[in-house]
């Protein structure tokens, strides 16, 4: 990055490696890689919702080494407490007084593994993290290290033992992403080829986080022209009639779109937003934070689709 922080060649060929590197151990999911890396670049906090096994922690560990970032994984149980996330103050004799020993929070990427399936005090621990990427212990602010993300996998909320994330939490998300099952030439790969952890030891960093706050400074730059925001403003408005959301978009969800629509800009390697860009971040912004009318016969990201499709571009 230059000194204004605007794209480069050598950044945009950075990221081009970072994603090829990723896809060499998720297969078929180019459209999903691209996700995580648009909400990590503008700066927010993944959820990805899918049944166990088809590569949730996979791809966050991918991300996450790939990305030069220092790494930890937290398994929610039913049983975690808030300290056991967040850390602890000890009396030692040695020093004579209370240290703080932190918990696995203090990581660059933070992996929040089944998230739901902790029970709301837990979940509710990470809302400071998450927003002011800093905890409170004892009266005490510690501050996380920057970068800092958290990348949580939930299991679909009809699975026992899950308890759903209140919506004050949903919303700490910037963006909510479903990787599915692979196709079947994924899948015979996958077969055929080596352990996916086998293959995340062999993974090297292609960026450092310097480079990554690089980019998170570039997305900032990327330009949104006036007939660019009246379009925004449109869908906003949209889900705010009652036609098709039970409530609408607040004004932060409005600029958490924006914010996403330029970071998948610069992952386009354009220094300016389009329509497309709106269009393809919407459902994986928007989706977790509404609810359909009654009676739409539609979950949340069909809804949202189908609301696009109803909307003119200005």
């Amino acid at each position: 990055m230059t000194a204004s922080h605007t794209p480069t060649a050598q950044s945009k060929a950075l990221l081009r490696a970072v994603r090829d590197q990723i896809s060499t151990v998720i297969r078929g999911k180019p459209a999903q890689i691209a996700d995580a890396l648009t909400c990590l670049l503008a700066g927010g906090h993944l959820l990805i919702e899918d049944v166990p096994g088809v590569g949730k922690t996979t791809l966050a560990q991918a991300l996450a080494i790939t990305l030069g970032l220092r790494f930890q994984r937290s398994q929610f149980t039913a049983d975690l407490l808030p300290s056991d996330l967040i850390g602890t103050t000890v009396y030692e004799r040695e020093q004579q007084g209370f240290v703080f020993h932190p918990g696995p929070v203090f990581a660059q990427v933070l992996l929040a593994d089944e998230i739901n399936r902790a029970g709301p005090k837990t979940q509710s621990a990470l809302l400071e993290a998450m927003e002011e990427h800093q905890v409170s212990v004892d009266g005490v602010s510690h501050r996380l290290p920057e970068p800092f993300f958290v990348i949580a996998t939930q299991n679909p909320s009809e699975q026992l033992g899950t308890f759903p994330l209140p919506e004050s939490q949903l919303d700490r998300f910037l963006m909510r992403i479903s990787l599915g099952y692979p196709d079947a030439r994924a899948e015979r790969e996958l077969l055929l080829g080596q352990d996916s952890r086998e293959q995340l030891a062999t993974l090297q960093p292609v960026m450092q986080p310097t480079d990554l706050q690089a980019a998170q400074a570039a997305v900032r730059t990327i330009h949104a022209a006036p007939p660019l925001i009246d379009y925004l403003q449109l869908l906003i408005d949209a889900t705010r009639s009652g036609q098709w959301f039970v409530q609408g978009l607040s004004p932060r969800a409005g600029l958490a779109v924006l914010r996403a629509a330029r970071a998948h800009a610069l992952l386009a390697e354009r220094d300016y937003v389009s329509p497309d860009d709106i269009q393809a971040i919407l459902p994986q912004v928007i989706a977790h934070r509404l609810h359909p009318r009654p009676g739409a016969g539609r979950g949340a990201v069909e809804q949202v689709r189908a609301m696009v499709e109803a909307i003119p571009l200005p």
